[in-house]
């Protein structure tokens, strides 16, 4: 049966990454969004846990993660420490996830057997830090052909190789999906959904990058509006954070009237006709 109710819609900070956390909130709440994604990799904004989550209480908002912890299936003792900050700092913002990302670089642990290992291994370090905090840990596959976790399938199986099912989901990219070429798309193990289109008509599927991540429009060539109807047609009823990445986004004049256009086409998109 198709849907017949609009999408949730979240604001991922990279949306706006120039915006101060006050801005964003503000934003948020003049579109008619009820949920943030704060990030600690912007230099221009540092994450301030406790006053990000007094301005997202006073303001309404839910913050609904802190993005990201990179590297995360390079397990080391560093790599925990860093874990255990960035889960302190999530649960000190009020989030209730914090998103976990591989490493994305030629060469780590090409070998099938060692990057089970090594997601087995993180997934099982990460778990207890994530308990003892009291959030999700949201596992984001990123698709490329050098990324150490292509695949939400392989995200899967980690995750139930340690009994993760109560910690662990994953982050349905729509962007990510679409260039790892994978079909499945395990609505129900899914935790959170990133969108964003590309409609630059010169890259191909192999060449495309952060770079060219838009807003959803008509011109979208990676079918975000489909992977859309499908998840919620599967049984995913979470939010779709917008989470564009091009400098062009990034810049501009209005970024408000831009979302507020993108949510409305997408709402439209999924309307079904009679």
């Amino acid at each position: 049966m198709p849907q017949r109710t609009a999408p949730l819609f979240a604001l991922n900070h990279m949306a706006a990454p120039a915006m101060p956390v006050a801005s964003l909130l503000a934003l948020a709440a003049r579109l008619d969004i009820g949920a943030v994604e704060l990030r600690n990799d912007l230099d221009r904004q540092p994450l301030a846990p406790a006053s990000a989550r007094e301005q997202a209480d006073r303001a309404g908002i839910r913050i609904l993660s802190i993005n990201a912890l990179q590297r995360f299936n390079d397990w080391t003792d560093a790599r925990r420490d860093q874990a255990e900050r960035l889960a302190e700092a999530a649960s000190d913002a009020g989030a209730a996830a914090l998103v976990l990302c591989p490493v994305n670089q030629d060469g780590f642990a090409p070998d099938p057997a060692d990057r089970a290992h090594r997601l087995v291994a993180a997934l099982h370090g990460l778990a207890l830090i994530l308990r003892r905090h009291g959030l999700k840990g949201l596992v984001e596959p990123l698709g490329f052909a050098e990324c150490s976790l292509r695949t939400k399938r392989e995200a899967v199986v980690g995750i139930d190789a340690v009994d993760g099912a109560d910690v662990f989901a994953l982050v349905h990219d729509t962007f990510h999906h679409h260039v790892s070429g994978e079909t499945e798309l395990f609505a129900r193990h899914t935790g959170l959904v990133h969108i964003s289109g590309v409609s630059d008509p010169g890259v191909t599927t192999a060449t495309m990058r952060d770079r060219h991540r838009v807003l959803v429009d008509a011109d979208d060539r990676i079918g975000t509006v489909g992977q859309i109807a499908a998840l919620r047609g599967s049984g995913y009823d979470g939010v779709f954070s917008f989470e564009p990445f091009a400098p062009g986004v990034h810049g501009a004049p209005d970024i408000g009237a831009e979302l507020s256009a993108s949510m409305q086409w997408i709402s439209e998109a999924l309307t079904p006709t009679r």
